[in-house]
């Protein structure tokens, strides 16, 4: 344990986190104030409830993935495949809801075939140490492919239960479903970054990976957990989309790892891992709901958003190095 702390304490002296993680999302909370104070002038309707539960469900999808991709990140991994991977969990669940399996099991079976994609994953990365990049990209193909195969390239859509819908539309006290398994999983990810040796050891791993392994931490057991859990998580994220839809569509979620991806770069995760937060993720996923729902309401074409989107990014990788520059 001494050696451990060791290698924790070299982390914390090479990257003073808390000095730089508040500052960059302290900006980035100033531009979702700025930004929701625009749209608000430009559009009357886009301060209204129903606008802002609608940006908050849209958005929980971001979070829901993002709450888990975030300790795979400050730990310096990646996963490009949780977009094609919920594509894929939703239309496994459709195909089993269709065939008379009772939807909370076809739910479970979604989550179950998420882990298995994230085992899938550990394994290429940790076992035959395919660079995470490679893996997850391979993986990301196979799964939209293989959604493809299993629904025959169609939208499943017919002779589907009638509570398939109540997972992604169903209310309790008139807030989504979907906003309070946000909540629930943003709530876990949090007290796991910060009162478990879960988070320690994801920055400890990211911070300097060797130092890790030379305190005694099984890295390739750690980061296949979180391959794990991601696998889980996306699963679930999956099942909640079809839900919401009601269909299993194969080509849903294109772009989504992308959208989970700038959300915890925002947030102030270092691209070089062994910083970053679940907390700062959820601002810059708000970040990219509000931009996407205020131009939505402007009437600014979705090619133009993606440019934004895209520009949004580069912006938080230099704001990222100025900060960091700065530090050194």
């Amino acid at each position: 344990m001494n050696t451990l702390n060791t290698a924790l304490g070299q982390t914390q002296v090479k990257m003073p986190a808390y000095k730089k993680i508040p500052v960059q999302n302290l900006i980035i909370f100033s531009v979702l104030v700025l930004l929701i104070i625009i749209f608000s002038i430009l559009s009357p309707r886009f301060l209204s409830s129903k606008n802002l539960v609608n940006i908050v469900r849209q958005t929980s999808y971001v979070i829901i993935t993002g709450s888990a991709v975030t300790f795979l990140m400050i730990s310096g991994n990646f996963d490009l495949s949780v977009g094609s991977a919920a594509a894929l969990s939703g239309v496994f669940m459709a195909i089993l809801a269709r065939s008379g399996v009772p939807v909370p099991l076809a739910i479970l079976g979604a989550v179950g075939l998420g882990i298995f994609i994230g085992y899938f994953n550990s394994l290429m990365v940790c076992f035959f140490e395919i660079p995470p990049f490679i893996a997850t990209l391979g993986t990301m193909l196979i799964c939209r492919g293989t959604a493809l195969i299993i629904s025959g390239g169609v939208t499943i859509r017919n002779d589907l239960p009638e509570n398939y819908n109540v997972l992604g539309r169903g209310e309790f006290l008139n807030v989504p479903f979907p906003i309070w398994i946000m909540l629930a999983v943003v709530i876990v990810a949090v007290i796991l970054q910060n009162k478990s040796l879960l988070g320690k050891y994801a920055i400890a791993i990211g911070g300097n990976k060797l130092a890790a392994q030379l305190s005694g931490i099984n890295v390739n057991k750690m980061v296949s957990l979180f391959y794990i859990i991601i696998g889980g998580i996306v699963g679930l994220t999956g099942a909640i989309q079809s839900s919401r839809l009601g269909i299993g569509e194969p080509n849903i979620g294109d772009g989504f790892e992308f959208d989970v991806i700038i959300a915890i770069i925002l947030g102030g995760t270092s691209l070089d891992g062994g910083e970053g937060s679940v907390m700062g993720m959820v601002v810059g996923a708000l970040l990219i709901g509000v931009i996407g729902n205020g131009l939505n309401m402007m009437g600014v074409l979705t090619f133009y958003q993606s440019i934004i989107k895209g520009v949004v990014l580069v912006a938080a990788v230099l704001l990222d190095q100025r900060i960091k520059s700065k530090r050194n």
